[in-house]
């Protein structure tokens, strides 16, 4: 997955236009790399699931 495609359903899960983005273990260590950087990075919850793959949700309140 390109990195302009993982800002792309960042921006999406950000703006409500999707509620979650699920993340296959071949594309996770990509989509961290990504969403590492970004400033609102507490905001956004990963849901482990089955053999290695991810749920990420846009949470208003961030995180602790």
């Amino acid at each position: 997955m390109t990195q302009e495609k993982i800002m792309e359903l960042l921006n999406q899960l950000r703006t409500g236009e999707i509620q979650e983005l699920y993340v296959d273990n071949a594309d996770f260590y990509d989509v961290r790399k990504v969403l590492v950087e970004q400033e609102d990075f507490k905001h956004f919850q990963g849901i482990a699931q089955r053999n290695g793959h991810v749920i990420y949700k846009y949470l208003e309140i961030p995180r602790s």
